[in-house]
C-alpha cells in the first residue's frame, strides 16, 4: 500500500490496541459475523481494510484493496469472509 495508507494504518492499529476492534464510523464499520472494515482516507485516495479478532482478542488482517468505486465490491468482501472463515476454522 501507498506509504499514506500504512501511517493512517498504524495509527489506527494502535487505537485498536487500545479501544477495542470496533473503533465506530468514520474509522471503522461492522460488517457482520465478526468482520470489520477499517476504512482509510490519504492524499492516495481512499483504501479498505478488512479484519477480524479471534481467540484472545488477536485481530487478524485478511484483506486489503484500495477502493476506485463508491460501493464495497463485492468480489473483495468474498474474499475477505473466506480467509475469515479459513482463519477461525469454522
Amino acid at each position: 500500500m501507498p506509504a499514506g495508507f500504512v501511517a493512517r494504518f498504524l495509527r489506527c492499529a494502535e487505537r485498536r490496541e487500545s479501544f477495542g476492534p470496533d473503533l465506530g464510523m468514520p474509522h471503522t464499520r461492522a460488517m457482520g459475523a465478526g468482520l470489520f472494515e477499517l476504512r482509510l482516507k490519504a492524499a492516495e485516495g481512499t483504501a479498505r481494510v478488512f479484519y477480524c479478532t479471534v481467540v484472545d482478542r488477536r485481530i487478524v488482517v485478511l484483506h486489503q484493496f484500495v477502493k476506485k468505486t463508491q460501493q464495497t465490491p463485492r468480489r473483495e468482501l468474498a474474499v475477505a469472509r473466506r480467509r475469515m472463515k479459513d482463519v477461525r476454522h469454522d
